[in-house]
C-alpha cells in the first residue's frame, strides 16, 4: 500500500494554522527544530510507541503547513526580497527539493509504522541518513530570511532617523518663533499679555516635542 499525501495541520490537530502571527525568520528557524523532533519521534514510534507516532504526525503536519507558508511569503515581499526567497528554494542550488523530499520521507516512514509494514525499518534508516542534508538546507533558508529581516530593519531605522530629524528641525524653528513672540509680547506691555500666554504654550509644546524625539532616538537605537 502506497502512502497517501500528508495531511494539513488542521486535519491532524483540528486547530487553525499554527504559523499565523510568527515572523518568517522565527518560522524558518522553527523548521530546523521540527525536523529534528520529527526524526526522533519517528524513531521512537518505530519501536512501538503509539503516542510518539501521533506526536510525529502532528509535527509533520505543522512542518508541512509552515513550509507552505514560507514558500508563499515571497508574494507579499518587495521584489529584491522575493527574488532571494525564490532563489533559495527554487534556484539552481535551491533547497526546496531537499525539504520536499524530507517531508515525503517522514510521511512514508510514519505510514509504514502505522500500518506495521515491514518496510518501516528501511524507511526510518533512510530518514536518519538525510538528517544532516535537510538540516543544512533549512539552515540555508533561515539565513536568507534573517538577511531579509535585517535589511528591512536597517531600512526602517534610516527612515525613522530621518523622520525624527525632521521633527527636531520643526521643533527648533518653533522655539525661535515662540522666543520672538515672547519678545514682542514683552514690548507690547499689558496689550501683549494674551500673546505671551500663547507664546508660552507654544514653548511648552516644542519642549515636549523635542523630548519625545530624543526618546524615539533612544528606543530606535535599542531596537
Amino acid at each position: 500500500m502506497q502512502p497517501s499525501s500528508y495531511p494539513s495541520s488542521r486535519s491532524v490537530t483540528g486547530t487553525p494554522s499554527a504559523s499565523a502571527g510568527i515572523s518568517t525568520v522565527n518560522l524558518a528557524a522553527r523548521q530546523r527544530m521540527l525536523s529534528q523532533r520529527m526524526i526522533l519521534q519517528t524513531m521512537l514510534a518505530s519501536q512501538g510507541d503509539k503516542d510518539k507516532l501521533q506526536a510525529a504526525q502532528r509535527s509533520l503536519a505543522l512542518f508541512a503547513e509552515s513550509q507552505q507558508t514560507l514558500l508563499q511569503v515571497s508574494k507579499t515581499m518587495d521584489a529584491p526580497s522575493a527574488r532571494k526567497v525564490d532563489a533559495v528554494y527554487h534556484g539552481e542550488q535551491g533547497v526546496g527539493a531537499t525539504i520536499q523530499l524530507f517531508t515525503k520521507m517522514v510521511h512514508s516512514a510514519l505510514e509504514y509504522i502505522a500500518q506495521r509494514d515491514n518496510r518501516q525499518a528501511a524507511a526510518v534508516a533512510e530518514l536518519v541518513e538525510h538528517t544532516d542534508q535537510v538540516l543544512e538546507a533549512l539552515n540555508k533558508a533561515t539565513t536568507v530570511f534573517d538577511e531579509i529581516s535585517k535589511t528591512k530593519s536597517d531600512s526602517m531605522m534610516r527612515e525613522l532617523t530621518g523622520i525624527v530629524s525632521d521633527i527636531q528641525s520643526v521643533a527648533r524653528e518653533a522655539k525661535v518663533v515662540s522666543f520672538n513672540a515672547l519678545v514682542i509680547a514683552a514690548r507690547a506691555g499689558q496689550f501683549g499679555r494674551e500673546f505671551a500666554v500663547v507664546a508660552n504654550v507654544l514653548t511648552g509644546i516644542t519642549g515636549r516635542i523635542d523630548g519625545l524625539s530624543r526618546e524615539a532616538i533612544v528606543l530606535a537605537g535599542r531596537s
